[in-house]
């Protein structure tokens, strides 16, 4: 397959025109078969997306624990541009988690978007911030219990949420930290606490300003212990109801080449206003906002990852270039992807997304 004139997103992450080569699924320098020529009309050519963060569309939740789940999820999401998928667990007990773990393991990625991974978000989180999590299953952080979920998953899981300021998250993070990416997440942190975790080897933070404490000039918490952990990747949900313009903007500034944009989106994602489900609560959804019916909290978002990139770039003034790689090698580099996928280089799997100038879908290419 040859893609033509088209402005391809380099690995340096600029636009430049030129072709893209794929053959036996993988992205190649020289063509050796042209019988599939694709004229992309001088639109952008951008890797597959990947999200790493949400939960499931179009009626379905990863947490439903069954085949067609995962099936229907990894369509919907391949036809909004999203290319590989990193699905995240709720808190709950250990035996649905045990189940939800089996099923992804078992799962073979043969339609849609490449389901290369896990985000266990939960149960080793802080009841005081655990928003629209079940405190019900909320459980100090236990590498038996992790080691047993992966086993369960054949080692899906590459991202492990956790509150580092309960008992136990530093020698977890000590045990773990070169088996799995361990972020921080509903959490009530202090800057110290956080910086220590982030010494000792984690390097990600869960869906930032929300679930944590905010970041003030004498208590910088979480986030401040995030910006001065060079090594740390900082997920942002820009569907335009989780945090205001101007604090993506200035996110952007601050964490420059580490932002991961993520969707967050849970099962209402791609269907009406109405009420629904995420970890076995009910939700409620208006407009682009969904929110759990007993607390008003926030509850994931009804906004896939292609959408928040529109957002980012179209109502917040993030330059296109920035928001690209915030959804595409960031997110890969995250969670140790980018051997594979996240940009358009030899040798990496051939996942590219076509658009159009005002960011309309033209076309997703999968494995070539």
């Amino acid at each position: 397959m040859i893609i033509k004139n088209v402005q391809v997103f380099t690995e340096e992450g600029r636009f430049e025109p030129g072709e893209i080569i794929i053959e036996n699924g993988v992205f190649q320098d020289v063509a050796t078969n042209q019988d599939e020529v694709i004229d992309g009309q001088g639109g952008y050519a951008i890797p597959g997306l990947i999200d790493v963060h949400f939960h499931g569309a179009v009626g379905h939740d990863f947490c439903d624990g069954t085949e067609e789940a995962i099936r229907e999820i990894a369509k919907y999401e391949a036809s909004q541009g999203i290319t590989t998928m990193i699905p995240a667990t709720m808190t709950l007990s250990e035996e649905e988690l045990l189940h939800i773990s089996k099923t992804a393991g078992e799962y073979k990625s043969e339609e849609g978007a490449v389901l290369a991974g896990i985000n266990m978000e939960g149960p080793f989180i802080s009841s005081g911030k655990k928003g629209a999590q079940a405190g019900t299953y909320i459980v100090t952080p236990s590498v038996e219990m992790f080691h047993k979920l992966q086993d369960a998953a054949n080692g899906l899981y590459r991202l492990i949420d956790i509150a580092p300021e309960v008992d136990g998250a530093m020698e977890f993070i000590k045990e773990l930290k070169d088996e799995v990416h361990i972020s921080f997440a509903h959490t009530l942190a202090d800057y110290d606490t956080a910086k220590k975790g982030y010494d000792l080897g984690a390097d990600h933070a869960t869906h930032l300003y929300n679930a944590m404490p905010a970041f003030t000039h004498r208590a910088p918490g979480v986030i401040g212990a995030a910006h001065d952990s060079s090594h740390c990747f900082v997920e942002l949900i820009t569907d335009g109801v989780h945090i205001h313009p101007s604090v993506v903007r200035t996110t952007f500034d601050m964490f420059k080449n580490r932002v991961v944009l993520i969707s967050d989106s849970m099962r209402a994602t791609g269907l009406d206003d109405g009420e629904y489900t995420l970890g076995g609560q009910a939700v409620k959804v208006e407009g682009n906002q969904a929110t759990l019916i007993s607390t008003g909290a926030l509850a994931g978002s009804v906004t896939n990852l292609m959408d928040c990139v529109r957002v980012a770039v179209q109502k917040m003034n993030i330059p296109l270039e920035e928001a690209i790689a915030a959804a595409t090698i960031n997110p890969a580099k995250s969670v140790g992807l980018d051997d594979k996928y996240g940009s358009i280089k030899t040798g990496k799997i051939g996942n590219v997304v076509l658009l159009n100038e005002d960011l309309s879908l033209k076309e997703v290419i999968i494995n070539g």
